[in-house]
C-alpha cells in the first residue's frame, strides 16, 4: 500500500520522497512499512510483557515513544506541524491540549469508581 503523506514543512517526511522520515533513513514505502511493523510488533510483545500503567494522558505518548522508537526520532512527542496521509488530516495538533484533559477527566471519574464495580466494566470489555 502507498501512503501520500501531504506535510507542507517536510518536517516528518522527506521532500525528496514523500515518505515519513525515520531513523533507518528507509526512502521506499514498502520497505519501511515491513520495517515499522517488524519492530513495533516486537515492542509490542514487550508491553504485552511488561505493561505500562496509565498514570493520565501523557502515558499515550509514553506507550507511543516505546512502541516506535526504533522507528521515528520524533516517537512519543506532540506533532509540531499538520499532517494528512492521503488527503485525511491527522489529528490537529492544536486539539492535543483539550483532548488530554478530556482523557485524563474520564481517567479521573475511572479512578472514583469503587474497585468492586471495576470488575464489571473490565468484564464488559
Amino acid at each position: 500500500m502507498r501512503y501520500k503523506y501531504l506535510d507542507p514543512d517536510h518536517s516528518y517526511t522527506n521532500p525528496k520522497t514523500g515518505i515519513l522520515r525515520n531513523l533507518a533513513n528507509i526512502e521506499n514505502q514498502e520497505f519501511l512499512t515491513v520495517f515499522e511493523n517488524l519492530n513495533v510488533a516486537r515492542r509490542l510483545e514487550e508491553l504485552y510483557l511488561k505493561p505500562i500503567k496509565i498514570k493520565g494522558a501523557e502515558t499515550l505518548l509514553d506507550i507511543h515513544k516505546h512502541l516506535f522508537q526504533d522507528v521515528y526520532a520524533w516517537a512519543g512527542k506532540i506533532r509540531s506541524v499538520e499532517i494528512s496521509k492521503e488527503g485525511k488530516q491527522f489529528f490537529p495538533k492544536d486539539r492535543f491540549t483539550t483532548a488530554f484533559a478530556y482523557i485524563d477527566s474520564l481517567i479521573a471519574e475511572y479512578r472514583k469508581i469503587k474497585k468492586t464495580d471495576k470488575k464489571g466494566i473490565e468484564m464488559m470489555q
